[in-house]
């Protein structure tokens, strides 16, 4: 049942995807008709309504502040990077700063990747030249769309 209670995909009016809502959301939003069920869960109801897996905005969204760039966050780096680590691939638990917050380094989108956690303890107190380790990915900053999606 907790994952029938999940998050459920949400689709602009012209259908491009514009991220997830709770799904006590998504019943609100069908409840006061601003939305409809695009895909259900096979026959299940709620109500009068059918169980949603992704809901369909019935009017269009303007979503020009969608593609503004991301505030950081460190959710949002392992999202970015799809919680795989940036040096070995492996799934990350943490962020690494690329140069070390003791030696100037900031909070920053450019600054932070993903890590697992042997490899950010190998790296240490380094930057990734310095411990001789490779990146497989460059940091980058997202738009809101796109940590949207990946939520």
């Amino acid at each position: 049942m907790t994952t029938l209670m999940g998050s459920v995909l949400l689709y602009n009016a012209s259908f491009e995807p514009l991220g997830r809502v709770s799904f006590k959301h998504a019943v609100k939003m069908l409840v006061r008709e601003v939305a409809v069920v695009h895909e259900a869960h096979g026959e299940r109801m709620i109500g009068p309504y059918q169980w949603p897996r992704a809901l369909r905005l019935v009017r269009y969204v303007a979503t020009k502040w969608l593609y503004r760039p991301a505030g950081y966050t460190r959710q949002g780096v392992l999202a970015r990077d799809r919680h795989r680590c940036a040096y070995c691939g492996a799934r990350a638990q943490t962020v690494d700063h690329l140069v070390p917050r003791s030696r100037g380094g900031t909070w920053t989108w450019l600054n932070t990747v993903a890590a697992c956690g042997s490899c950010n303890e190998r790296k240490g107190n380094r930057t990734p030249s310095e411990a001789g380790m490779r990146l497989l990915l460059e940091p980058w900053h997202p738009t809101r769309a796109q940590i949207a999606a990946w939520a």
